[in-house]
């Protein structure tokens, strides 16, 4: 069977930070600053609904993270300005090496799916606002299992739902939680390693793969 790729949507596929110069007419030059705060508020936010199943939508951790993040600056939004973040987050851009390396994996005939704590409808449209969908076999969402990464179940639900064996599967993801996620789920996995300055948790466990850009992927792991 082909080696089954289970693709991080959110900061792997798709760039978090690709509202900074929206927010810059809002927060002004903290914007930066800013993107990077509401995106490790979010991830806190689901860890922590998973520890104490209390599950809710992604996208509910990343309106409560915006609004954490927006009380910590004490930049209060507007009401319309704090909609039209939230429904620009629906469709944020794809990072510029992810088209090509997504067709060159299909092409080398890799199976792909995409992978993620976003539901499905949010995933599907991030994927049809950037233009990759059709790269897919399908989307698979910890949604279904009202949890988030890296709880188990969430591996082992993909398995299942992707008809793969964890022998057989890699889970290519910018988070380094998620890799390790994977790899103590019994998966190999390759970190997309989108910043020279990103740094791996020394857990005594290391990526299969590392790469800078996803059109070396199908390279680095071709067996």
């Amino acid at each position: 069977m082909a080696v089954t790729l289970a693709f991080d949507v959110y900061g792997t596929l798709i760039d978090t930070h690709g509202l900074v110069a929206m927010l810059k007419g809002m927060v002004g030059d903290r914007a930066a600053e800013f993107s990077r705060t509401w995106r490790e508020r979010q991830l806190e936010y689901a860890f922590r609904r998973a520890l104490m199943q209390n599950y809710v939508p992604f996208s509910v951790c990343t309106a409560q993270a915006l609004d954490h993040t927006c009380t910590l600056y004490k930049t209060p939004l507007r009401p319309d300005q704090r909609t039209a973040l939230l429904d620009a987050y629906r469709t944020l851009p794809a990072f510029p090496d992810v088209a090509d390396g997504l067709a060159r994996l299909r092409a080398a005939g890799f199976r792909l799916y995409a992978f993620s704590n976003g539901t499905k409808a949010a995933v599907r449209t991030l994927l049809d606002a950037a233009g990759i969908a059709d790269l897919f076999l399908g989307v698979i969402s910890t949604d279904d299992v009202r949890s988030f990464k890296p709880d188990p179940a969430v591996y082992s639900h993909f398995l299942g739902a992707a008809g793969a064996t964890d022998a057989e599967t890699w889970l290519v993801s910018s988070n380094p939680f998620d890799v390790i996620g994977a790899l103590s789920a019994g998966w190999r996995a390759a970190w997309v390693r989108r910043s020279s300055e990103a740094l791996f948790d020394p857990w005594g466990l290391a990526p299969t793969v590392t790469v800078t850009d996803l059109r070396d992927l199908a390279a680095a792991i071709a067996p």
